[in-house]
Formats: structure tokens, C-alpha cells, sequence
């Protein structure tokens, strides 16, 4: 049942072969008190997403840019989420998203959603470059000064999307936005076994008074039905995840979960990271119901962990031995 469960709430909460392009110029040359006030304000913006949120996902394709293909309806979801900050080293953030919701039988669930890494003026970023394929790609150097990376994870730390750009206050609003990035169709539309099979997205995030925002901008690709060979758009969609405070739920679940399991993660990540370094990349089957193909089990060892079932030693090393079969 916790698998069906599992498999059903990620379809629901889940939100394209290039390099990422440019988002805009050059930043402007600034002061160096100029650069320290931006560094601590874009700091700021991202820690700010750090807490306990009532979470909702709005997803719509607004626009077909094919005349077969019909728009499917909207999906509005929700849920709670607890995000914390596992790594801040400065030019370097970490926040953990952890879901938390209600079986059947109204028992409390953790879930470890997603994971958000944000790096200050980076070298380079991990990308989507198809077919359970990631890539480090160099940012050219005139591109860095003043900006961030933001690389997104999935629920077993295996990648999903990367991209960079600059936090910014335009109108009043607060804003960080994304690259031109590719990124894997999500679970809710890779169960579907759709015609297209990517997304070339935009990303951008804002702090709200309540809370923050997460909009994607997200262009539906895939081969091109008539057999050119090309890579053709299919349908436009508009993702809003809008997260408001509210800890009105059981967060110690989520606190609990994490106490147990932390320094699993952390190893795990540790050897997503190494085999990333050693290949300037990695690829790893993607499985339409889980993401990749070793979630399944490195979640499910994670569920040991946490029920003393087995040691956090001996789940490490199996962890290792999982990514080192799935990824290349």
C-alpha cells in the first residue's frame, strides 16, 4: 500500500539536447560594497525558503503549438512541505524538501521530496542533455559574476535539472530566473508515455509575503511526429507551486525522518556527486514512475534506516553499490 501511495502522490506533486542559454548580458560592473550588498540580499532570498509551508501545485497547458495535439485539463494539487537548510557554506546552499501527508488509514507519511543546490558565480552546472543523460556544462566566465546556479534533484539525489541566472528587483518584486534549461518529463507526464519526452523550461522564484513562489515556464518538445528528425514543440504549460507558511501539521514527523535518516543522505549525495565528478556528468535510466532507476531502492533503504532495520553503515554501502550498477 506505501508503495502505491508513494507512487501516486509524486505522479500528483511532480512537475529539454543543448546547452543552457544565455538568460541575459553580462552583469553590470559593480562596487565591491555594491557586490557584498547583493550577495548577502540573494542569500537572504534564498534562505527565506527554508520553513513550513501548505504547498500548491498549479499546472496548465495553455498553448498547443501543434494543430493535433489538444491540451490536456489543468492539475491543481497540494500538500505540506517542510524545506530546511542541510548545507550553507556562503557561495553554497542547500535546502531539503520533505513531504508530509496522510495514508489511507490517516497515519502520517514523510516523504523526502525534492532538493534545491544553489552555488554563487559558478564554474560550470549539471544539465539535462536526453535519454538519462546529464552534463557539466562550463559557464562561460563573463557570465558568472554575480550570479547563481540552481541545480535541482530528485527524490533519490540522482539529477533532474540545472540552470543559472540572477536574483533581481524589477517592479517591486524580488526575483531569481533561470537559464533556458531541458529537463526530464516529470512523473505526471512520463506514466502517460506522451509524444513529446522533454521540457526546455524557464525558472524563476520569488519570496511573497506569505511565503515564495516557484513558477516554470515549461515547453513541451519531442521528436517530430512526420519523421524530420528534428526536435518540434508540442504544447506550452504554466507550473505555479505556491508555498505558504502554515505549520499547522505535523512537521516533527518530518523533523524525526530526518534526524534518522540525514546522514544516509549525505552519503548518498557524497557518491552522486563522485561519480558526477569522475564522468563531468552521469547517466542513469529514467523509470517513468519513480524518476530513476535506482529510487526505488535507495528510498527504501532510507525506510530501513529510519525503522532500525538496518544499520546506517550498512545502508551506505549498499546505497554505494546501487548508484555505482544504475549510474555511469
Amino acid at each position: 500500500m506505501k508503495k502505491a501511495l508513494l507512487a501516486s502522490l509524486l505522479l500528483g506533486l511532480a512537475m529539454t539536447p543543448a546547452a543552457p542559454a544565455m538568460a541575459d548580458g553580462p552583469v553590470a560592473p559593480r562596487s565591491a560594497q555594491a557586490d557584498a550588498q547583493a550577495f548577502a540580499a540573494d542569500r537572504a532570498a534564498i534562505l527565506a525558503m527554508a520553513g513550513d509551508y501548505k504547498v500548491t501545485f498549479d499546472l496548465r497547458e495553455t498553448t498547443s503549438w501543434r494543430a493535433d495535439y489538444t491540451p490536456i485539463p489543468s492539475k491543481l494539487s497540494g500538500g505540506h512541505e517542510v524545506v530546511r537548510v542541510i548545507e550553507d557554506t556562503g557561495p553554497h546552499i542547500v535546502l531539503q524538501h520533505l513531504l508530509v501527508v496522510r495514508d489511507e488509514g490517516s497515519r502520517t507519511m514523510v516523504i523526502k521530496h525534492w532538493r534545491q543546490d544553489w552555488n554563487y558565480q559558478p564554474e560550470n552546472v549539471l544539465t539535462y542533455a536526453g535519454k538519462g543523460e546529464w552534463k557539466l556544462e562550463a559557464i562561460p566566465a563573463a557570465m558568472r559574476a554575480g550570479r547563481w546556479s540552481q541545480t535541482v534533484w530528485q527524490t533519490d539525489d540522482s539529477p533532474r535539472y540545472g540552470g543559472w541566472g540572477q536574483w533581481s528587483d524589477e517592479g517591486g518584486v524580488r526575483r531569481w530566473r533561470s537559464s533556458w534549461t531541458l529537463r526530464p518529463l516529470a512523473r505526471r507526464d512520463a506514466v502517460r508515455h506522451p509524444a513529446y519526452d522533454r521540457y526546455l523550461a524557464i525558472n524563476r522564484h520569488s519570496p511573497t509575503p506569505t511565503g515564495w513562489i516557484h513558477w516554470q515556464d515549461n515547453m513541451k518538445e519531442g521528436p517530430d511526429p512526420a519523421g524530420s528528425g528534428k526536435i518540434v514543440p508540442f504544447v506550452q504549460e504554466s507550473g505555479l507551486n505556491t508555498y505558504v507558511r502554515d505549520g499547522k501539521f505535523d512537521v516533527a514527523a518530518a523533523e524525526s525522518y530526518w534526524a534518522a535518516t540525514k546522514d544516509y543522505w549525505a552519503a548518498v549525495r557524497g557518491a552522486w556527486d563522485q561519480t558526477i565528478a569522475r564522468h563531468q556528468g552521469v547517466k542513469v535510466a529514467e523509470v517513468a514512475e519513480t524518476g530513476s532507476a535506482g529510487a526505488e531502492r535507495l528510498m527504501g533503504l532510507a525506510d530501513e534506516v529510519r525503522a532500525g532495520k538496518i544499520s546506517t553503515d550498512k545502508a551506505i554501502a549498499a546505497a554505494r553499490a546501487v548508484i555505482a550498477e544504475v549510474a555511469g
